[in-house]
């Protein structure tokens, strides 16, 4: 299994979550078809996809705007547990967990399992980031 958690922009907690069991790709980006979809200006339409490989999980920038680890752009990365990334410079940031292992700087992070949507899980409308 692997979690993303969409982070707060300034505390860094998560503000929403998704959870994928078995795809083999996870796209994110602006556009209605992808698996996670953030509306962002500074986010592509397609934006990055996670891939699963046998043994990890690798993540691929397709994004004109660039993703970013450590403030350092990737184009490909493997996925450590608890890595956040940002899309584009000023983008949101998610950040990864695999396996359901807790985050290694949330160590009792309760995380809000919810479907795909781009609303809370308390049904307010969604803030747009910027």
């Amino acid at each position: 299994m692997i979690t993303l958690n969409l982070l707060h922009p300034i505390e860094a907690t998560p503000i929403q979550t998704w959870k994928f069991e078995a795809e083999p790709v996870i796209r994110i980006g602006r556009s209605g078809d992808n698996d996670v979809i953030l509306y962002s200006s500074v986010v592509s339409r397609y934006h990055v996809e996670l891939h699963r490989q046998a043994l990890y999980w690798e993540i691929v920038n397709i994004g004109a705007n660039g993703t970013y680890v450590n403030d350092q752009q990737i184009e490909k990365e493997r996925v450590q547990n608890g890595i956040t990334i940002r899309l584009a410079a000023t983008g949101p940031k998610l950040q990864i967990l695999l396996d359901g292992q807790a985050s290694p700087t949330h160590p009792q992070q309760v995380s809000i399992t919810q479907p795909i949507s781009t609303k809370p899980a308390d049904n307010r409308p969604t803030r747009h980031l910027k």
